[in-house]
């Protein structure tokens, strides 16, 4: 690791004794990993102001345990400038991403579903279509999404006019016919999250799933992205 080169963006940086940073990384080769950044937190040098999040570096790393030292660092492109909402959003994939994604677990899906996403947001896209195109990614890579095309009970492809339940570990199953008008989710939504199309009502099937999947992912512990957009609201 000593002499290659990792494409990486900051998912969040900490203080480290006087004068250093512990900054967690997500990188294309590796995956997430951590390393200290010494003697940069009182300089004003390039290394400082490049560990930012949003901005995609090239960086080298040293050292044989989980906690490396950070070499090198340089930029690959500017700095994608968020604000308001989705500067939340964004702050939001990277909480995400270093909460779920295992140390030195590289995933090619979930890195350019991260960059893919950060650009959305930079373009004004929808954001809740950006934001469930990377949580699915990692669901995915957790092993965790489900198959949007099938009713696993009776191993028969979801219908249109059917609703059906989620079932952890296993899937969609279709509720009986004397149960047409409880709350359950309509195969015409999880027909078009199959089809990756997010019209108004798959997306907000695609929200109660994201939501019900990651929990047991993230914990207990409260999201701060979360808690900084909702206070942020409050104050408005």
């Amino acid at each position: 690791m000593n002499n290659e080169w990792l494409n990486a963006y900051v998912l969040h940086r900490r203080p480290y004794r006087e004068t250093s940073y512990i900054v967690d990384f997500f990188t294309l080769e590796e995956g997430r990993i951590s390393a200290v950044a010494k003697g940069v937190k009182n300089s004003k040098s390039d290394k400082k102001s490049l560990l930012q999040p949003f901005q995609h570096l090239r960086l080298q790393l040293s050292g044989k345990s989980d906690l490396k030292n950070l070499r090198h660092v340089e930029s690959v492109a500017p700095a994608i400038s968020l604000m308001g909402t989705p500067l939340f959003c964004g702050m939001y994939l990277n909480e995400l991403t270093n909460r779920i994604m295992p140390t030195g677990l590289a995933s090619d899906g979930v890195y350019h579903a991260y960059e893919e996403g950060l650009t959305s947001l930079l373009q004004g896209d929808d954001i809740e279509v950006a934001l469930r195109k990377f949580e699915f990614a990692l669901l995915d890579e957790m092993g965790l999404l489900p198959d949007f095309t099938t009713d696993i009970e009776y191993e028969q492809p979801i219908l249109p006019n059917c609703n059906y339940r989620f079932q952890h570990d296993t899937g969609f199953v279709c509720l009986p016919a004397e149960h047409e008008n409880s709350k359950g989710l309509p195969g015409e939504a999880l027909m078009s999250l199959a089809h990756g199309e997010f019209t108004p009502l798959s997306k907000k099937v695609a929200k109660v799933l994201c939501r019900d999947l990651l929990k047991p992912l993230i914990g207990d512990k409260p999201l701060k992205s979360r808690e900084l957009f909702v206070a942020t609201t409050k104050r408005r």
